[in-house]
Formats: structure tokens, sequence, C-alpha cells
């Protein structure tokens, strides 16, 4: 199908924008610059990413049985200043036949001088079942904790369980488009321990739509309902994909909260991918 060519190439020109390009060390302050770079790559190649789903144009096909990847990483400092830094992620999938499952876990520790500055955990599980090339059924969970939450603005647990049905509406080359809704139940809890257990609802709509070979847009919105806040989160995209070497995306990123003082946020994002 012709939708695969959306971003051929970006994930080797990304991987050419992070290869490492100078031999001098830390001292002369290039590997702080090439380890810059390798940041702004990797946000880049993320944001180009974003557009991406596998599940957009037909259910997609896994290797059967299990399969995943992990990894983590560990810094100290000494002297001057003291820290440490810990993070791991991984990811697993169990596929069998219309059966598919992911879990995905994400930890980030961080300590300061003997004072804990980051305590993050964030974990999910999402489930398909495919009835046909149309009709499927998903289940999702969702928790995340800030271990240094310590007043009642601040969330130290916020998790989601639901299940419902999804429908693919459009599957063509030029077009894509399948919704999803279901029930579940939130549960959040503040600094302060006081916790709020209630129904939530949670609809899904994806969207794709090509223009040409060579461009494309993509609308992605998320609704989460409950009794304690509405959120919304709605990403809109651009990609260009002008030749092999060179490609672009134009997106703007939507996220309402009526549960803030300030409800909505927006972020324009332009990422460009250029290779020679």
């Amino acid at each position: 199908m012709t939708h695969h060519l959306r971003l051929l190439g970006v994930s080797g020109l990304a991987l050419v924008l992070a290869a490492p390009a100078f031999a001098q060390g830390e001292l002369l302050g290039t590997k702080a610059l090439n380890d810059r770079v390798d940041d702004i790559a990797e946000d880049v190649s993320d944001d180009m990413a974003r557009s991406e789903d596998v599940a957009r144009f037909g259910n997609p096909e896994f290797r059967p049985g299990l399969s995943g990847s992990a990894s983590l990483g560990y810094s100290g400092k000494t002297g001057n200043n003291e820290s440490q830094e810990f993070s791991a992620g991984a990811r697993m999938r169990y596929a069998s036949g219309p059966w598919v499952q992911n879990v995905a876990i994400a930890l980030d520790f961080a300590e300061d001088n003997d004072e804990k500055t980051k305590e993050d955990v964030l974990g999910v599980y999402d489930a398909s079942y495919f009835f046909n090339d149309r009709l499927y059924a998903f289940a999702l969970g969702r928790v995340e904790t800030d271990g240094l939450a310590s007043t009642a603005e601040d969330t130290k647990t916020d998790a989601f369980l639901g299940f419902g049905p999804g429908y693919r509406v459009v599957n063509t080359d030029d077009m894509a488009w399948r919704v999803q809704a279901g029930i579940g139940v939130s549960y959040l809890k503040d600094g302060l321990d006081q916790s709020e257990t209630e129904t939530g609802y949670i609809a899904s709509s994806r969207f794709f739509y090509k223009f040409n070979d060579n461009v494309f847009a993509t609308n992605d919105t998320d609704v989460l309902y409950s009794d304690t806040a509405l959120r919304v989160n709605n990403d809109l995209g651009v990609n260009f994909k002008m030749t092999d070497a060179f490609a672009t995306r134009v997106s703007y990123l939507t996220e309402y909260n009526e549960a803030r003082a300030i409800r909505t946020d927006n972020k324009l994002g332009v990422s460009l991918v250029m290779g020679f």
C-alpha cells in the first residue's frame, strides 16, 4: 500500500544525526555538543513517530508469542555536587492470532545532594481482540505515580482501567479512520493521600488522510470523562516528505483539563529531518 512510504528513511536519517561526530572529550565541550545534538535528533525522531500508528490501516500482524525490549541507565556524580539518576523502561508484547497484548513501564528516579528530586513511575497495559477487519474490542489500563507529591494540588496517583469496542469506519490507501469508546474506573490520589474513585468514560479517534504520495495529515483525539474532570488531547499533524533525505512535520497539540486553573495548553511543533 502506498501509505507505507510516508516516512521512509526518517529513522535512518535520525540515526545519521545522532551518530558521534567528534573525537574530543568533555573538557573541550565537544562531547557536550555531541550529546545535545543526540538529544535534538531524538526529540525530532519522536515527534515524527507520533504520526505512525501500526493499527491505523488495518489489524497489524505481530510475531506470534512473546517479544519485547528493555533498557536502563544510571549515572552518579561525586565531588562539588553529589547526584544520582536512574531510569529504566521495558516493552513487552504477546500476540496469538486475533489477540494482542502490550505492556510498557518506565521508571525515573533522581537524587541531588541526598534529596530526592524525581520519583516517577508510568505503566500502561493495552489489549485488543480483532473479530474481523473492522470490529475489535480493547482493554486499557494505565497508572502514573509521582512519589514526591506532597500537597492537595499535586497528583500522587492517576490510574484508569477500562474496556470497550472499536470500529474501523474507513480503511483505504488514501484515508483511514477508526474510533473506539468504552467505560471504566478512574482513580486519583493527591499528595495528602486523599483519593477519589469514580466511573470514567473514554473515547478515541484516529484519522489519516493522504493528499498525495508526499503529503499526509493525521488527527488523533483522546477523551477521558469523569465527575472530577473532562480531559481531552488532540494532536493534529501534517507530514511532508520531499525526498528520501528530507522530511518535515508540523503539528499542533492541544491538551484540555477542566480541573486545572488554566484549562488548555497548546503546543506548536515543527520537526525537520535532513540527511546529506
